[in-house]
Order: C-alpha cells, then structure tokens, then sequence
C-alpha cells in the first residue's frame, strides 16, 4: 500500500513536460492513445502549473465608441434594460454589460457590441 502512496505522489508532482513524455512513452510502448493517457495521469501538471478552461464570461464595455447612439440603443435590447439604464451603462464605460455568460454567448455579444462601433472586453 505504501508503493501505491509513494507512485500517486510521484504521478501528482509530474511538471508538465514529465506528463507530456509519460504520455509518449504509454502511447509508443503500450498503445494507450495520449487523450487516454491525460485521463490516467489526470491532474498530473503539478502544483500551480494546472490551468482550467474557462467557462464563465463576462462582456465588459470599455467604451461607446463613436456611434453611443447605437450603442445605448444595442445594450438597451441586449440587456433588456430601460434606456435611462442602459445609457447609464454605457456613459459609465469600463461597465458589464452581461456576467457569467458562455464563451459562444459573450463572443457573440462582443462581436455585436464591437459592430456597433464600442470597445468590448472579454474577462
């Protein structure tokens, strides 16, 4: 039992080049595929090293641009805001416009935002 301690130990505290050869040396000498091998090794990129996708966006206004008409009326239909809210959203640019939403979803707002004529962050 102390063996199995010892070798989860080792496998926890791999770098992430040490992953990456792990995963040459079972594809090459044992046949298991590399995304099969990630799965073994699991969170095996060491402490601090281990990055996680995002999931959660939030699409920050940095500023209206030239055309604010546009985009108090945009940020207005996109948040379903009055437009009193909405120009306050926009004159008080860097302001989220949505929080928490999917990377499609905030690209997507982004991408409108932007044709709108405003400078648009994803954070």
């Amino acid at each position: 039992m102390a063996d199995l301690k010892d070798f989860a130990e080792k496998l926890v505290n791999l770098t992430v080049k040490e992953v990456n050869e792990l995963a040459t040396i079972l594809k090459d000498e044992y046949g298991i595929e590399p995304a099969a091998a990630a799965v073994v090794v699991g969170g095996g990129a060491g402490a601090g090293e281990e990055v996680e996708e995002q999931s959660e966006f939030d699409v920050i206004l940095t500023a209206a641009g030239g055309s604010k008409l546009a985009v108090v009326k945009l940020v207005k239909e996109l948040t379903g805001a009055g437009l009193k809210d909405a120009k306050d959203l926009v004159d008080n640019a860097p302001s989220p416009i949505k929080e928490g939403v999917s990377k499609d979803e905030a690209e997507a707002l982004k991408a409108q935002l932007e044709e709108a004529g405003a400078e648009v962050e994803l954070k």
